[in-house]
């Protein structure tokens, strides 16, 4: 069963980013405004807690300070590198998640935040999933008020409920016009 607040959010936000290449790898750019304060959403980035609400990076300590972390989607998952590269707050960070590196700025605006997602990774035939993901992420990080009811994450399978392969679809249009 799907969270209607999770599905506003989807629906609510573009398809769009952008790709470029960078010193042979690829660069998979996302924006997102959030009506969260920009302290809040650099919670939502840094402590473990916050993270398993919503990302697909949950690390074994917060993400507040330069050095080595490692992160798992699930518990039963094998840990993979999630070393802080840059922590600058509440402005930007940079992490590893294995061979990906994952860049989050944040902006102050008047109503919020605008969230930047820049990942760079190998291949670019990827694109178009990672987009899907962390639309719906993304989405389910904007339903996140605060309190005591909050959405489910949505990782893996669950991720087809909430219309992924038509999210994808549409980042691969977007992506490769």
């Amino acid at each position: 069963m799907t969270d209607v607040r999770i599905t506003h959010e989807i629906d609510a936000a573009p398809v769009a980013a952008t790709l470029t290449e960078h010193e042979g790898r690829w660069v998979l750019g996302i924006e997102r405004r959030l009506r969260h304060p920009r302290e809040r959403v650099w919670r939502m980035l840094t402590q473990p807690d916050q993270l398993a609400r919503w990302s697909p990076v949950v690390p074994d300590r917060p993400l507040d300070s330069l050095g080595p972390a490692m992160a798992r989607e699930n518990p039963e998952d094998a840990p993979v590198d999630a070393t802080v590269l840059v922590c600058d707050p509440p402005v930007e960070l940079v992490h590893r998640w294995g061979d990906q590196v994952l860049r989050w700025t944040l902006a102050e605006e008047p109503a919020g935040t605008l969230l930047t997602l820049e990942q760079t990774f190998d291949d670019q035939e990827y694109a178009a999933a990672l987009g899907a993901g962390w639309h719906i992420c993304l989405a389910t990080l904007a339903a996140n008020e605060g309190g005591p009811d909050q959405p489910e994450r949505v990782v893996g399978d669950l991720a087809y409920d909430y219309g992924w392969e038509k999210l994808r679809d549409g980042y691969g249009e977007a992506l490769n016009p």
